[in-house]
């Protein structure tokens, strides 16, 4: 197979060459070259492939193949059963895997749907309920759709396993146990891991039958059309580098403007540092775990429209997603793992095109620093970056804009000194004073609340 120059080779039916043609699919990456002729015979696979190599065309295509002999244009649900189930950690990650097949399937008379957590199940049980061929689910969500009755997996001949390592690491063995035994036992299956760990091995050996092992080689080098760059900069002075850097590293040779992912270690700086950036006059968001389904989908709708240049991200929240073309990354935090260094900014200098990397340093990064070029078996050449202080002037490289500081509103009663009125009288004030004294002992709260104060103490 390693002599295959596109995916004719493979035997595949046109409508799905067509719709290869228009993804612009042309060249099969290995673990695509390795897997797609195993799944058309209907082997088990157990195959270690990361995020970036081309594997959910590995199993999408043939299984789509396998499935053409049942589409058909019946609008009876019963001529729709699911016959493809594939199981993803995250909503992101099940929403990028249905994107995909839906473009495979986009020729075909074949049904995709994606159901996740998060929002709400109505429209997911209306779409079931009509009948669909593939099915892309989170496990929670899908346990929910088999309680509420809304589709059925009785008929499934293949089911995927999508990053299973991940699935282990978010607890999900008991849901996924709960979803194998709802399948039929006679099925093909398919899981795809980082790693083949031992934990991994030991679920693959209950429900794989005589799996074929597929191993893509670990990725431990960066690609040669990648320009990397570190930057030693000053304790506290990581947020002035990266908008000195994004005003000089951050534009193209005619002055526009390079959209970039900022990778960062938590949640709580991914959050903090958008912010900072949009006081700025950056036009940035963040996408991470804490974020609502519908947060994260208009997240990441606005960075691939161009609404936004800068996308603040965590290496859990940015895992999946499958975001083309990025010319530039940065890792405001250097990541704690050398592995996911090479995952970040492999983000960049794709197919052949040009990239630009760009890491941060600070004296407790060190030890991080030096994992990253044993694995790598690169030196960095680090830069001394001593920022200027950032001026609240600052014209940002988006537009012409400048940041002017938020003033709050005040209220112009509290800019003068209170003056009791004149023309007051003063029996509603002896009155007031009366109900206050009678009360006093049985309505503390009251009593305080005639005062202006709210009656609680500390």
């Amino acid at each position: 197979m390693s002599e295959q120059t596109g995916f004719k080779d493979f035997g595949l039916d046109e409508k799905l060459l067509k719709a290869v043609e228009k993804v612009g699919y042309t060249t099969p990456t290995p673990i695509q070259i390795k897997a797609i002729p195993v799944v058309l015979e209907g082997k088990d696979v157990m195959g270690a492939a990361q995020t970036g190599t081309g594997k959910t065309a590995s199993f999408g295509l043939p299984i789509l193949q396998n499935l053409l002999k049942y589409e058909n244009a019946s609008v009876s649900p019963a001529r729709h059963p699911v016959r493809a189930l594939i199981l993803t950690p995250t909503r992101e990650l099940a929403l990028q895997v249905a994107e995909n097949l839906e473009q495979y399937a986009s020729e075909t008379k074949l049904r995709v749907a994606c159901v996740y957590g998060g929002v709400d199940i109505k429209p997911q049980s209306i779409e079931l309920r009509k009948g669909i061929e593939v099915l892309i689910a989170t496990p929670g969500r899908l346990l929910d759709h088999l309680e509420q009755r809304n589709t059925s997996l009785k008929n499934v001949e293949i089911v995927i396993l999508d990053e299973a390592d991940r699935m282990l690491d978010m607890g999900f063995l008991p849901d996924i146990t709960k979803i194998l035994k709802e399948l039929p036992p006679k099925r093909q299956g398919l899981m795809f891991s980082a790693t083949f760990s031992p934990e991994i091995k030991k679920l693959g050996q209950s429900f794989l039958n005589e799996p074929v092992m597929i191993e893509v080689a670990r990725q431990n080098t960066t690609a040669s059309t990648i320009t990397q760059e570190l930057y030693e900069v000053p304790d506290g002075k990581k947020t002035d580098s990266l908008v000195e850097i994004l005003t000089t590293k951050g534009v193209d040779d005619q002055g526009n403007t390079l959209q970039a992912i900022i990778f960062v270690n938590s949640k709580l700086m991914a959050g903090r540092l958008s912010r900072q950036l949009n006081r700025y006059g950056f036009l940035a968001d963040a996408i991470h775990g804490d974020k609502s389904q519908e947060e994260r989908t208009k997240t990441l709708g606005a960075f691939k429209d161009g609404t936004i240049n800068y996308l603040v991200a965590t290496d859990v929240a940015a895992r999946g997603l499958d975001i083309p073309d990025m010319p530039l990354v940065i890792n405001f935090d250097i990541p704690f793992m050398a592995e996911d260094y090479v995952h970040r900014i492999g983000r960049t200098g794709r197919a052949g095109a040009k990239g630009l990397a760009i890491s941060l340093m600070t004296s407790e990064d060190e030890n991080n620093v030096e994992a990253i070029e044993k694995l790598t078996k690169k030196k960095f050449n680090r830069i001394d970056l001593s920022p200027k202080k950032i001026k609240f002037d600052y014209v940002n490289p988006n537009k012409k804009y400048t940041y002017q500081k938020v003033k709050q509103d005040v209220d112009p009663f509290f800019l003068n000194p209170y003056v009791p009125s004149k023309t007051v009288s003063q029996k509603p004030v002896a009155k007031t004073v009366a109900i206050v004294e009678s009360i006093h002992e049985h309505k503390p709260k009251l009593v305080a609340a005639l005062l202006g104060g709210t009656g609680r103490r500390g």
